[in-house]
């Protein structure tokens, strides 16, 4: 039984991943952070007792920023397959947590990479890379575009991309760059934009609010769904030599467009209900993002499944349904506090 260790198993990615590596026999081991409430929502459904002589799902707590940590949970637990999903992952909190962002999405890979190098486990290492690195250069972006990163999160992320290069190279880990694009499901956070949409445009629908405040609508991003994207996260470790892959679904959407999209199947005109912040808008804008994944369709074998109008639909789904259970305890006496930092 291959044996699998995912930092951010509690996040969109994580708990796509454990699915997908649980259906495929593995045995998985995932890093949470200790917390006074519980943070596990997305992988509850995956969760069996300990004493379950089935159970192939173990979380071990620890934190990015430990490093002997890592070394040490990795010696435990020596991994086949590391899938390094933990990050600070928001783009405009970056600009405001930049030396956290830093620490965690940037050295947080470094930390790992000396734990593979120290333990000196046999293990092949995915790393987490993001769109938001090619920043200003001009779209299509694929494998050879020149990253231009627009934030401290973009700039912590390259920092991220060449150490795995780096310890590829010097050491003959065995490690691969996934350079993913926007990639959303009913399972993104809520202060993402797509998931603000949908959950607030169902909320709307169902009288419970009456406005939406966005940043900048013209920004353009290809979109594609959460589900997708793991499987080539997975396939990259199935390859006989570690390389570097752009995954994307080839097209691209503005923030308005998604926006119109979404409110235009709840019947409801978006412009009567959303308005632009200032809060929300980046000190420093990325234009448009659109990927080439030419070589992962070659290589890989790996396409997208879902298309832009089926995730939105996926998402309004999701979003309706807790928007009705929200109505109904309202209807009953209880009110819903909405989330003060979206």
């Amino acid at each position: 039984m291959k044996k699998a260790f995912i930092t951010g198993i509690t996040g969109q990615d994580g708990s796509y991943l454990a699915e997908l590596l649980l259906a495929k026999g593995y045995e998985v081991h995932g890093l949470i952070r200790r917390s006074s409430s519980f943070n596990t929502d997305r992988i509850d459904h995956l969760y069996t007792d300990l004493h379950d002589p089935k159970t192939r799902m173990y979380l071990h707590y620890g934190d990015l920023s430990v490093s002997g940590q890592m070394t040490d949970l990795l010696s435990c637990i020596r991994p086949d397959e590391i899938y390094h999903l933990g990050a600070q992952s928001h783009v405009r909190v970056s600009f405001d947590m930049p030396e956290y962002t830093g620490d965690v999405s940037g050295l947080g890979t470094l930390r790992l990479l000396e734990a593979i190098r120290k333990t000196g486990i046999q293990t092949k290492f995915y790393q987490a890379s993001s769109s938001e690195m090619f920043g200003a250069a001009p779209p299509p972006q694929k494998e050879d575009t020149p990253f231009e990163p627009q934030s401290p999160y973009a700039a912590a992320k390259v920092y991220a991309y060449y150490l795995v290069k780096n310890y590829r190279k010097a050491y003959r880990i065995f490690a691969c760059n996934g350079i993913l694009f926007n990639h959303e499901s009913p399972r993104r956070g809520e202060t993402f934009v797509t998931r603000k949409v949908t959950r607030a445009a169902t909320r709307i629908k169902l009288g419970l609010k009456d406005k939406l405040y966005l940043g900048n609508l013209e920004a353009k991003r290809d979109w594609g769904f959460a589900g997708d994207y793991v499987e080539a996260m997975w396939l990259m470790l199935q390859q006989e030599k570690p390389d570097d892959f752009v995954i994307a679904t080839g097209e691209t959407h503005s923030v308005r467009e998604f926006v119109q999209k979404v409110f235009e199947k709840l019947n409801l005109d978006y412009r009567k209900h959303v308005e632009t912040d200032s809060r929300y808008l980046r000190p420093a804008e990325v234009d448009v993002l659109l990927g080439d994944a030419a070589k992962a369709r070659k290589i890989l074998g790996w396409q997208p499944k879902v298309g832009f109008d089926e995730l939105i639909d996926m998402m309004i789904k999701a979003d309706m349904e807790l928007a009705e259970k929200e109505k109904t305890l309202r209807d009953a006496g209880y009110e819903y506090v909405e989330k003060r930092m979206s």
